[in-house]
Order: C-alpha cells, then sequence, then structure tokens
C-alpha cells in the first residue's frame, strides 16, 4: 500500500481517537447503494451490519465522504461533503461545534481509506486510493489531523 495511504490512514485515526464527544448509535455505511428513496425520500436503510457506536459528527463526516459511492466506492468531492454537513446541520437545527466538524472531517476519511486498503489487497482498480491522493490532505488539514 502506498505510503501516503498508510500516513493518511494513521493521522485519520490519531484525530478520531483524541475525540472526548459522546457515543451515539448510528448506522456506519451510507453509501448510495445502502439506501432506497420514494418519492424523493429516504425509504429504506439497508446493511446494518454496519451499526456502530461512535460520536455523533464521526457518523456524519463519514457520510458525507462516502454518500454519492455506488458501485465502486469513492470520495465525495470536497465541496460536496461540506454541503452533506450542513445540510445535515439544517436540518438537526444545531450547528456542530469546531471540534466536532474536525471529527466530521476526519471521520469523512475511514470509509474511503478502507476501500483504498481493500484495493491494494485484492488488486483492484485505485478508485479510491486515488481519491485519498487527491483529496487527503485538504481534509486531513479541515480536521487539524
Amino acid at each position: 500500500m502506498p505510503e501516503f495511504i498508510r500516513e493518511c490512514a494513521r493521522r485519520t485515526g490519531a484525530r478520531l481517537g483524541r475525540s472526548t464527544l459522546p457515543h451515539v448509535v448510528g448506522h456506519g455505511d451510507w453509501e448510495a447503494q445502502n439506501i432506497r428513496w420514494k418519492d424523493g425520500r429516504p425509504w429504506s436503510v439497508y446493511d446494518w451490519d454496519s451499526l456502530v457506536s461512535l460520536p455523533e459528527a464521526a457518523i456524519v463526516g463519514a457520510a458525507s465522504g462516502a454518500f454519492a459511492s455506488a458501485e465502486v466506492p469513492s470520495l465525495a468531492p470536497i465541496e460536496s461533503s461540506r454541503i452533506f454537513v450542513a445540510s445535515y446541520e439544517s436540518a438537526r437545527e444545531r450547528t456542530f461545534t469546531g471540534d466536532e466538524m474536525e471529527i466530521a472531517w476526519a471521520a469523512s476519511m475511514w470509509p474511503t481509506l478502507h476501500n483504498a486498503r481493500g484495493e491494494y489487497l485484492f488488486r483492484s482498480a485505485p478508485v479510491a486510493s486515488l481519491a485519498v491522493i487527491d483529496q487527503g490532505e485538504e481534509r486531513l488539514n479541515l480536521a487539524k489531523a
């Protein structure tokens, strides 16, 4: 696995590990194929083996990076992740604190880093890996990681 991806994973884990935010139970795999829609609204969520206990900001952040993925997992563009988190905050009627935003940005990397590792192990096309190389530094800077 490329050293840059390992370094991104280390920095992501270190930032998430410093969090003292309370945990909530939520879904941990918000890729598009795990959601069914009806009349333009989410109707059902699949893949509940991905149930997690994490800070709310980490769950939202992971979703902000993964929500655009369908058959081939990748990483949403940074601006799309920003809009995703802002939309969540609006729906929740609560703005994330600075610490929560950092956790969200760190967690936005975690599904893609997992997928990049899989690409390396299974010798797949480097879709997630290239996304990490392209966006990793900026996302980790936003996370202060």
